[in-house]
């Protein structure tokens, strides 16, 4: 399984479709076994084509801080389960997510500063 996190400074980016680039953790057996990172294109979430990037790199869940609904249901139609409300140091997300400790907030982020 592969987990995408939306990544700057090492940290859990605020804003998904902003982010400086994607942390992705390749997980086996629940265990963190690689890391790598994946370059932010250009252009919001949603109309940025990311979703099936990660798609194509066998992405499965995406752990993110906010999230318009426009990028939720595109990395949701690439089957990629969305975790929104996330926050801190990367790894530390991955680690609490594989221990069953993150949970879905069920916020949408509603304003969008794409222009």
């Amino acid at each position: 399984m592969k987990i995408a996190v939306p990544t700057r400074d090492g940290r859990v980016d605020d804003h998904f479709g902003h982010c400086e680039y994607y942390t992705v953790f390749t997980i086996i057996d629940g265990r963190i076994i690689d890391e790598s990172k994946l370059a932010s294109p250009e252009g919001c979430g949603c109309k940025s084509g990311i979703a099936p990037v990660l798609r194509q790199i066998g992405v499965q869940v995406m752990l993110a801080g906010n999230m318009g609904q426009g990028a939720r249901n595109v990395l949701e139609a690439n089957r990629i389960e969305v975790v929104r409300g996330c926050s801190g140091d990367v790894r530390e997300l991955v680690e609490s997510y594989l221990a069953g400790n993150v949970k879905d907030n069920g916020e949408v982020c509603d304003h969008h500063d794409c222009h």
